[in-house]
């Protein structure tokens, strides 16, 4: 992860090619479009590959895990539909990189990683440059309980499944968006709980994420 403070034109005239880039690629969104544009994505970069942080690509940020691909953090904030002061639950907190764009929205954001280097990593970096969310370390795959439910649940890593425990962490009226298949690739699965027991799923486009690591998961 970087440590890479300056946000010079150059940085900020990236940010902007990459937001037109998004656009074309079919993210309407102009709130999330305005977030993206926002969130210095350089800074979860060693400054040595400053030159990749605008490319719509994933990259390598150590402990097997990777920061998403631009489009595809565009793609997944999309879905849920963020509006402001939304409780939101992230699992796998990775670099921060998601975490920022949620909190761009708006949202309160409640956020757990599995890796330890990771967590003491990204709770450190993201208050220092301006972003301030609750940060827990454990198993994603069974949620944080204690601060249910949520708004919304966004899960960055691929799954076998849907947990059941964390619909149940869900309010009425809230969705959890999760990437559900093998460990080779997912489709992108939006549940949204509408009753008690009563749940709608959608089955959207395929993905390719590293896997949900967890008692509820692989």
């Amino acid at each position: 992860m970087a440590h890479k403070i300056v946000d010079s034109y150059r940085e900020k005239g990236a940010r902007k090619k990459l937001v037109e880039l998004l656009r074309e690629r079919g993210i309407a969104d102009e709130k999330v479009l305005s977030a993206i544009g926002k969130v210095p994505r350089h800074y979860f970069f060693d400054e040595t590959f400053w030159k990749q942080a605008y490319k719509d690509i994933a990259f390598p940020i150590g402990d097997g895990q990777t920061i998403s691909q631009p489009y595809t953090v565009a793609y997944q904030t999309e879905l849920l539909h963020i509006k402001t002061g939304d409780k939101v639950l992230e699992i796998g907190t990775g670099s921060g990189y998601q975490t920022c764009i949620l909190l761009e929205l708006g949202a309160r954001v409640y956020t757990i990683e599995r890796q330890e280097n990771l967590y003491n990593r990204t709770r450190q970096v993201l208050p220092h440059i301006g972003y301030n969310a609750e940060f827990f370390y454990g198993d994603g795959s069974k949620g944080i309980a204690k601060h249910a439910p949520y708004d919304k649940i966004i899960v960055t890593a691929g799954a076998p499944l849907v947990p059941q425990i964390l619909l149940k962490q869900l309010k009425i009226g809230g969705i959890i968006v999760i990437p559900v298949g093998d460990e080779k690739s997912q489709k992108m699965i939006t549940v949204l709980r509408v009753g008690e027991n009563e749940f709608e799923r959608f089955e959207l486009d395929t993905f390719r994420f590293v896997p949900l690591v967890g008692e509820q998961a692989w």
